[in-house]
């Protein structure tokens, strides 16, 4: 048996197989905290839970149209309307198998072989494998933690050719936590339709931002220009729906019945009961999202406080998301000359998982998530400054 050279040239997902390592030291008998993975350790709120479990009682079992149930994408519209003041329709929405298929069918969707795509670095891992599989070829932007991480359209700019045809932009980011505020993100939105560059906005953290910072979003723009731009969303960390599989993008209606003749050849709809529970989680109560919002901020700063001022790391204060991104490369060794070792350093010493700043496009340093409750995160915390100072 012969497989594809097109897989051959794709990396395994980093933070799945960190997460699958800490599983197996958990499984057999190490007591193993993780920071790797971005899961909210909150439940999946009551009103969705019960409406899944309606909709299970109904019978509601069968295939629904491939890009999702009409009412689904009609409250996918009226959530960028409700939030944003955009005006759309059902027909601009697309229910996907979580944020990374939207992802995935809109690069297959825009972009011919040999197309660039533009990544900000450090930028969230499987950007680049999806962009390969699309058979385009990925161009990054280099940013720097003085700079918030933010691509400036200096940069932007310079990494623009003739064969550039779409960037994807990430607020807030992961693996950083920054945001771009929404001057910044109409300035990039107007450079990209001055020089036919398509932008993909992957918001699926819109919601979890942190005052003063505001959310915002490229919704009130791609109503303006609705060819120009396609927006990615999810409830996998707003609704803590990780495992639900649910996202959605806001897109042309061109776009989205494209995006639909993919899904209809790949995964066909998303599972029926999931559309039953998002849509009672984008019609219900947000409470879950401002209750989390209260304990990110708490955990952000507690980890912040023990990263930058404990440590010494430089390391930008994020305002969304629930990442930290410092610079660690000040603490590698011998032993652990790069983030990828120092990962296996610290997970077999101090038995903390983490993911390698290499991953996201920056070798000197390492992220932590702090979707962990604080106690956990405090002590996770503890065990890896012993590691990196040996205090």
């Amino acid at each position: 048996m012969k497989i594809s050279e097109r897989l051959a040239r794709i990396k395994p997902s980093a933070t799945l197989a960190v997460n699958a390592k800490a599983q197996e030291l958990r499984a057999s008998g190490r007591e193993i905290i993780s920071l790797a993975v971005g899961q909210p350790d909150f439940g999946t709120p009551a009103h969705v839970r019960e409406a899944a479990k309606a909709a299970l009682d109904e019978g509601f079992t069968r295939y629904t149209p491939v890009p999702g149930i009409p009412e689904l994408r009609e409250a996918v519209a009226g959530y960028y309307a409700k939030f944003y003041g955009a005006k759309a329709t059902g027909d601009n929405a697309i229910i996907s198998n979580g944020g990374k298929q939207v992802l995935y069918n809109l690069l297959m969707a825009l972009v011919n072989p040999g197309d660039e795509v533009l990544i900000p670095s450090p930028y969230w891992v499987s950007y680049p494998a999806m962009v390969q599989l699309a058979e385009g070829v990925s161009v990054y932007v280099p940013t720097t933690a003085e700079q918030g991480y933010l691509a400036t359209l200096d940069a932007l700019e310079a990494a623009r050719t003739e064969k550039t045809r779409v960037l994807i932009l990430n607020s807030p980011s992961n693996p950083t936590g920054c945001c771009y505020t929404q001057a910044q993100l109409e300035a990039i939105a107007a450079w990209a339709r001055d020089n036919g560059v398509f932008i993909i906005a992957d918001e699926v953290y819109d919601r979890l931002v942190y005052a003063p910072f505001e959310p915002v979003s490229l919704a009130k723009t791609w109503e303006a220009h609705p060819e120009t731009i396609a927006i990615v969303g999810a409830l996998s960390k707003s609704f803590c729906m990780t495992g639900w599989r649910v996202g959605y993008a806001l897109a042309h209606e061109e776009l989205t019945k494209a995006m639909s003749k993919i899904q209809g050849q790949s995964t066909s709809n998303i599972n029926s009961i999931t559309q039953k529970a998002a849509l009672a989680a984008l019609r219900g109560s947000w409470d879950i999202v401002e209750e989390m919002k209260q304990a990110f901020v708490r955990r952000r700063d507690l980890a912040y406080d023990v990263i930058a001022n404990g440590w010494g790391a430089p390391c930008p204060k994020p305002d969304g998301a629930f990442y930290l991104f410092p610079v660690l490369d000040q603490f590698y060794t011998a032993d652990a000359p790069d983030s990828a070792a120092m990962c296996t350093k610290i997970l077999e010493q101090a038995g903390v998982a983490l993911v390698p700043g290499s991953a996201f496009g920056d070798d000197k340093c390492i992220r932590f998530s702090y979707a962990v409750a604080d106690e956990t995160l405090q002590e996770a915390l503890d065990k890896v400054g012993k590691v990196l100072t040996g205090k």
